[in-house]
């Protein structure tokens, strides 16, 4: 059995002789290359900071909207909470990838 690239999940050995691979978004197709594991990697690392970012905008645009008046203190607190989740998961994502990055640099070649 051969192990998928990053990001593809094996759901069931392959019969017949062909390869496939079912990604976590469940379309299937062949497995990829490096290169396309490499930007497909570095795309969601892109779009998952993009995406921190504009939680984090977001909740400081409704702090301000709400010194103002014109928000609910329940939309703040909830657009606060978002960005804190947001943040920490971004901090625990970047923590990994620097501890695989240690790892790989300790590795014997």
């Amino acid at each position: 059995m051969m192990i998928g690239g990053i990001g593809a999940v094996q759901l069931k050995p392959a019969t017949g002789g062909s390869e496939t691979s079912t990604d976590l978004f469940g379309t299937t197709g062949t497995q990829p290359t490096g290169a396309q594991v490499a930007s497909t990697f570095a795309e969601a690392l892109n779009q998952a900071a993009t995406k921190t970012v504009n939680t984090l905008q977001n909740a400081e645009q409704v702090s301000l909207q709400a010194l103002k008046g014109d928000v609910d203190t329940r939309q703040v607190v909830d657009a606060v909470m978002g960005a804190q989740q947001a943040l920490q998961t971004t901090i625990a994502i970047r923590d990994k990838i620097v501890t695989a990055y240690l790892e790989v640099s300790r590795m014997s070649i």
